[in-house]
This record gives C-alpha cells, sequence and structure tokens, in this order.
C-alpha cells in the first residue's frame, strides 16, 4: 500500500521516523525509533508525554480511524522518502485502550460480516436448487420423452453457479426455449454421440458437429415426443452410419456426465 504525503499545514501532532541515528537531546536516549522535535531538537516519546502511546501501523483504515477517535491523544507517524522528497505517513500513535476498543468493534463488524455472508450463501444456495428444480421442470416440459433424472443431470449441470453455461446466462435464467433446447443438446452431443471422440482423433469441431448433427436432432425429436410414442430416429456412429434407437443413445455406453457438457 502507497504511503501518502502529509502536509506540512496540516494540524495535529507529529511522530517522525529518522532516517539517521538520533538521540533524545534532553535525556540523551538512543538511538531512537520514533522521536518528536520540538524547537528544532528531537526528544524521545517519554520526554515529549507521548510515551504511553502505542503504534498503529498504516493498512487498515477503518481501524486506524476508530482508534484514532477513540483516543483523546493521538499523533501522526511519518517518514521522510528521499526519492519523492516529501513526508509520507506511516502510521499513527494512539492510546492503548482505544486501540483495544478499535479492535472489538472491527473484530464485530467483521463477524458481523462473516454472519451475513454465511445467511447469503444459505439463500443463494436455496435460490440455486429452486432454478435448477425449475430447468428441469422446462426441460420436461419442452422434452416429454427426456427422462426424468436425466433431465435433473443437464439441468444441475448447466446452472452450475459460476460456471458460464447456457443455465447461467441471461437467457437461461429466464428459461427460454431456446436456452433450454441448448442445455438439453449439448448434452446429447457429449453423452450420445461419438462427438467427443472426434475431437479427439483431431476432427475440427465445425466437422465433427455436422457429423453428429443428426444424431442430435433425432434424439431431441424422440424426446419431444411423450413417452409412449412411438419413432424410430436413429443416430450417427463415427463413421457417420445410423444405428441405435436414439431414445437409448444419452448415457447408454457413457457414464453421466462424462465430463464437461456444454456447448
Amino acid at each position: 500500500m502507497a504511503s501518502s504525503p502529509v502536509s506540512p499545514a496540516r494540524p495535529g501532532l507529529l511522530a517522525f521516523q529518522p532516517l539517521k541515528r538520533r538521540r533524545c537531546a534532553e535525556c540523551r536516549s538512543g538511538p531512537l525509533r520514533l522521536l518528536v522535535l520540538e524547537g528544532g531538537e528531537p526528544r524521545c516519546l517519554d520526554c515529549a508525554d507521548l510515551g504511553h502511546l502505542v503504534y498503529l501501523p498504516r493498512g487498515d483504515t477503518a481501524l486506524t480511524r476508530r482508534a484514532r477517535e477513540g483516543s483523546g491523544l493521538w499523533a501522526v507517524v511519518v517518514r521522510f522518502h528521499r526519492r519523492r522528497a516529501r513526508y509520507e505517513r506511516q502510521g499513527v500513535l494512539v492510546e492503548e485502550a482505544a486501540l483495544a476498543l478499535a479492535e472489538e468493534r472491527c473484530l464485530a463488524d467483521a463477524e458481523a460480516r462473516a454472519r451475513r455472508r454465511a445467511r447469503d450463501a444459505v439463500r443463494r444456495a436455496a435460490r440455486d436448487v429452486r432454478f435448477t428444480e425449475a430447468f428441469a421442470a422446462e426441460i420436461g416440459r419442452l422434452f416429454p420423452g427426456c427422462p426424468a433424472d436425466r433431465a435433473r443431470a443437464i439441468a444441475a449441470h448447466a446452472s452450475e453457479r459460476g460456471s458460464g453455461r447456457v443455465g447461467r446466462s441471461a437467457a437461461g435464467r429466464a428459461l427460454s426455449e431456446g436456452a433450454v433446447t441448448a442445455a438439453v443438446g449439448a448434452a446429447v452431443r457429449h453423452t450420445a454421440t461419438p462427438y467427443d471422440r472426434l475431437l479427439m482423433s483431431g476432427v475440427p469441431r465445425g466437422e465433427a458437429r455436422r457429423r453428429i448433427a443428426p444424431a442430435v436432432e433425432a434424439t431431441l425429436r424422440a424426446w419431444r415426443e411423450a413417452p409412449g410414442s412411438t419413432g424410430t430416429p436413429g443416430t450417427l456412429g463415427t463413421s457417420g452410419t445410423p444405428g441405435r434407437d436414439a431414445r437409448a443413445c444419452p448415457g447408454e455406453g457413457h457414464a453421466w456426465p462424462p465430463g464437461p457438457v456444454g456447448n
């Protein structure tokens, strides 16, 4: 943290961190860690009647402000910066009781903030659960043929906080049909087609998507039908050959989720 410059016209007491070895002009003690100038002569804190004060380094603005406000006597500690040719604040000298009280108040504030963060985390978690449930319900509405456990897994993955996935987008939070369909399509692409294997084998992403697009669309068409409806959509193998029933594809032969599920 950069030191703040101190104006010579600033009112109040100043204590200095000397750059050279200095001794008290009154009691001859030294070298002095801190000194006060009286009549141009250095005085130790005891001789300047500041020996009962304690040093609080800069860095915690709230603690410094509270300690200074609660102290009947205080002084700003400065040190000369040769390159910048100015005195810069290093901390303050305050009464010990005032510092202790300020620390208690800051600690209470920190504990209050921690409790508030914990409450906020609980509320966020509850909202996330409700949103995931709503997302899964919307999947079920748009794709009634999608198994319920699959819908919940897709919703949980797509709506994970901080993931940047489609469920956390503005459209996803609004449960727009496009966002929900995109999440389901991404899940099908990664778990029910050879898309990932195509990528690993060096097939460009656009070409890999083109190859598996019919399989993804077939599965989505099948899931758009209510359970019990007839239909024989097929899927594509690695070579693009129609294969098994798309309604059985998601999860068949794949762990759920096998890895990142998303666009």
